[in-house]
C-alpha cells in the first residue's frame, strides 16, 4: 500500500472481522453481518455522522462480494455515469452475473432526476445500491428508493472504538505507525478520542501528524504528550451540523428540556447549538415560543423576558448574546408551566376549520354606519365599562357554539388581578 496515503485511509478494514464499531448492526448475529458475509446483500442506505465507518463498510463489501463493484460520488456524478454503470453491468463479457454493487457516497446530493434514473435498475435488481449519507434519508432520498432499500443507522464511534483503532494503528508495521518507536500514554489516547467526537479519521489524522512532526528524544523515542496532541488535533467537532438532521434533534432536546424544567439540560443543549454556530436569533425565537406555548399564563412575564432577550441579542450579537440566551432559556425552564392558551387556540382552530360554527351575534357586530343599526348591527351591546367592576354578562359566542370551553385554566396559572 502507498505509504503516502493518509493513515486513516491505510487503516481502513479489509474484512468484517477487522471492522471496529457499529456492533448494533454488525455483530455476528445481526442481519447486515449475515448478508455481507454470505454475499446476499440487497440495496441498503447507510446513514450516520462523518467518520463513523460508512465508506469503510462499503470497502469491506467491495472486497467481499463476487459481483462487480462500482463507486460514484454524488457530488461529481451525473445521469450519464449511472447509465454507464448499468450498461457495464449488463454486458455479459464484462460482467457475467449481470449485477453490480454500486456505492454512492453522499447520496443525499443526488437530485430527483438522478435518483429517478437509478430507480428502475434498483427495482429490477441490476443495481445493488449502497447509499451513504450524513443527512436523514427519509427527507433527502427519493421515497421510492427508500422503499426498495433497508436503512441502517450508524452511530458515532465510542471512545473505546476509537481507542481500539488507534492502538491497531500504533501496532501495525505494514499500514500503520508500528515502524516508529512511539511512546504515548493511555490518557493521551483517550484525550484524542474524546476530542475526535466519534470521528475516527480526526483521531488518526491527529496521531499521524503528531508522529511525523515530533522529534525523537535522545533515546530515539517519539513521545506524544497531551500538549503535542492538542496542537495536532482539530478543534473538537460539534456533535451536529447546524443545517443537518441532528440540528433538529438538538433543538428538539433543547425545547423539551425547557418544557420539562431541566435548566442543566437546557444549558447543555444550548451550548451544543452555540458551539456548532447556530444562529442566536433562531434560538431566541424558540425560547419565545416556549415561553408562550409551555409557560403561558402560569407566568406571563416569561414572554416579556424572552422578547426582551430577542431584542437584546439583535442589538448586541455574539459572543455576549450567549449570556442573554442562557438567561432567557433558564428563566423559561424554571417557570411554572401551563399550556392552556395553546390548547385553547388549537381547539378553536380545529372547530373553525371543521364545523359549522354559526354566525357572530348581532349585538357585538361592527356598525360603522348609522343605517346598519336598522338591521340590528350592534343593537343591544352592553359596554362593560358602564357596569360595576367593568364586567357584564352577555353573549359573545355564536348560538351554535354556546357552552363551548376553549380556555381551561389549570392550577399553575398566575391569578391576574
Amino acid at each position: 500500500m502507498d505509504k503516502n496515503l493518509p493513515l486513516a485511509y491505510r487503516m481502513c478494514p479489509t474484512s468484517l472481522d477487522e471492522y471496529v464499531g457499529q456492533e448494533h448492526i454488525l455483530s455476528k448475529d445481526k442481519m447486515l453481518y449475515r448478508l455481507v458475509k454470505a454475499d446476499r446483500l440487497s440495496s441498503i442506505i447507510l446513514w450516520g455522522p462523518p467518520g463513523c465507518g460508512k465508506t469503510s463498510l462499503a470497502r469491506v463489501i467491495a472486497k467481499t462480494t463476487k459481483n462487480k463493484f462500482e463507486r460514484l460520488n454524488a457530488v461529481a456524478a451525473g445521469v450519464s455515469d449511472i447509465k454507464r454503470v448499468v450498461e457495464d453491468a449488463k454486458n455479459p463479457l464484462l460482467n457475467p452475473s449481470g449485477k453490480v454493487v454500486l456505492f454512492i457516497d453522499e447520496i443525499h446530493r443526488f437530485n430527483k432526476l438522478q435518483q429517478d434514473a437509478l430507480l428502475p435498475y434498483v427495482e429490477d435488481g441490476t443495481v445493488i445500491m449502497i447509499g451513504a449519507t450524513t443527512e436523514n434519508p427519509y427527507f433527502s432520498v427519493n421515497k421510492a428508493l427508500i422503499s426498495r432499500s433497508t436503512v441502517f443507522k450508524l452511530e458515532p464511534l465510542s471512545i473505546e472504538n476509537v481507542n481500539t483503532v488507534m492502538h491497531n494503528a500504533l501496532k501495525d508495521k505494514e499500514k500503520g505507525l508500528g515502524k516508529y518507536n512511539i511512546k504515548i500514554d493511555e490518557e493521551v489516547i483517550n484525550y484524542i478520542s474524546e476530542l475526535s467526537g466519534g470521528d475516527v479519521r480526526v483521531a488518526l489524522n491527529a496521531l499521524e501528524i503528531a508522529t511525523l512532526t515530533t522529534d525523537m528524544n535522545a533515546d530515539g523515542v517519539i513521545e506524544i504528550t497531551k500538549e503535542i496532541a492538542t496542537e495536532c488535533i482539530q478543534k473538537k467537532k460539534a456533535q451536529f451540523d447546524k443545517n443537518g438532521d441532528s440540528h433538529y434533534d438538538n433543538i428538539s432536546a433543547f425545547i423539551k428540556s425547557m418544557r420539562g424544567g431541566d435548566a442543566d439540560a437546557v444549558l447543555f443543549y444550548l451550548a451544543r447549538a452555540i458551539y456548532a454556530g447556530e444562529d442566536p436569533m433562531f434560538l431566541a425565537r424558540r425560547i419565545a415560543i416556549c415561553a408562550s406555548e409551555d409557560v403561558g399564563m402560569a407566568n406571563p412575564n416569561a414572554l416579556v423576558v424572552a422578547n426582551a432577550a430577542m431584542q437584546a441579542i439583535h442589538q448586541i450579537g455574539m459572543p455576549e448574546a450567549q449570556i442573554i440566551l442562557a438567561h432567557a432559556a433558564t428563566y423559561v425552564a424554571r417557570s411554572p408551566k401551563s399550556n392552556a392558551a395553546y390548547l385553547g387556540i388549537d381547539k378553536a382552530l380545529n372547530d373553525v376549520s371543521n364545523k359549522d360554527t354559526g354566525t357572530i351575534p348581532m349585538h357585538i357586530r361592527n356598525a360603522p354606519a348609522d343605517g346598519m343599526r336598522d338591521f340590528g348591527y350592534g343593537v343591544g351591546y352592553k359596554y362593560p365599562h358602564d357596569f360595576p367592576n367593568h364586567e357584564v354578562e352577555q353573549q359573545y359566542l355564536p348560538d351554535k357554539m354556546l357552552g363551548t370551553k376553549y380556555y381551561i385554566p389549570d392550577e399553575t396559572e398566575e391569578k391576574l388581578k
